[in-house]
């Protein structure tokens, strides 16, 4: 099975020395780059290239330790730089046996053209290949453009790694949790077990019989359930933060007025929407500029 070598390239508007050092330095490089953990520089010895332990961390206590050197550097005339690695671990955990990889620094006359180029070979033999191939070389594909544009963002406008990544995975977090919630409130309660209490709020609040109440909430379901795929699929939730700021205080005002006894209720309308309309405005608020591995070129 062929194997592509991973290739990510972003423009950055800084100066090479400062480029240079946030990813030449382990305490730096390993704040904006969401492949390692921590990065360990070992005793050097003269005319030696620089070796290098790194860990990643898996979730659930679990972590990935490997080794590294420094295969060599070139500054060329131009102030063009490159950097090149051989990088592997023995940890059985691992898919990575063994890989290189080179960064370059291309300067421009308005920016410099920061990229990389790698493969490694991955263990477990035919498994480990389509194990590869579908799934954790474009996952390494993706994390290594965020991280890119996390480091794009950083040298450009000031604003650290790390609340880049807060609101990355707040935002994301947030999404996903409206997602599950639109999909869950239209299939349980309205498709799949047409729940008495979902229609008796339609038939009252909109003075239908019961059959047109049923078919009524048969169409919130199927509405509900489309707007959780537009979550999953929208690249820009901006405006669906915005409106649900709009739409969950209307769902709260028509709730009570169809049923002002649910008011008493534990998990009544009143405290469930109260909650999902602050996500909303959190949601609303951090989705402004979200880093982001498309505005990397993962091609040649």
């Amino acid at each position: 099975m062929k194997r592509k070598p991973i290739y990510v390239e972003i423009p950055i508007q800084t100066e090479m020395d400062k480029l240079w050092e946030a990813t030449q330095t382990p305490e730096l490089h390993e704040q904006w780059d969401r492949r390692f953990s921590s990065i360990t520089y070992l005793p050097k010895k003269d005319n030696e290239p620089q070796h290098f332990s790194y860990k990643t961390n898996i979730g659930f206590g679990l972590a990935i330790e490997g080794w590294g050197r420094s295969v060599g550097s070139y500054h060329g005339k131009d102030g063009s730089r490159t950097s090149s690695l051989h990088f592997g671990t023995d940890q059985k955990l691992s898919i990575i046996r063994e890989g290189k990889g080179f960064w370059k620094y291309q300067q421009n006359q308005d920016d410099i053209t920061f990229l990389t180029q790698y493969d490694y070979q991955p263990k477990f033999g035919i498994l480990g290949q389509w194990i590869d191939t579908l799934s954790f070389r474009p996952l390494m594909g993706w994390g290594t453009a965020l991280s890119f544009d996390v480091l794009k963002r950083w040298l450009e406008k000031g604003e650290t790694p790390f609340s880049q990544y807060v609101r990355f995975f707040s935002y994301w977090t947030i999404s996903i949790c409206f997602m599950v919630i639109w999909l869950y409130h239209g299939l349980i309660p309205k498709l799949i077990y047409m729940h008495q209490d979902e229609v008796a709020m339609v038939q009252e609040g909109l003075s239908l019989s019961l059959k047109q109440a049923m078919m009524m909430v048969n169409i919130i379901g199927i509405g509900e359930v489309i707007f959780s795929v537009v979550w999953l699929l929208v690249r820009k939730r901006r405006r669906l933060f915005g409106l649900q700021m709009i739409l969950f205080p209307l769902l709260t005002v028509s709730a009570v007025i169809s049923n002002p006894t649910a008011l008493i209720h534990p998990f009544n309308p009143l405290t469930f929407n109260l909650a999902l309309f602050i996500l909303s405005v959190i949601g609303f608020m951090i989705s402004k500029d979200i880093p982001t591995a498309r505005n990397c070129i993962r091609k040649r």
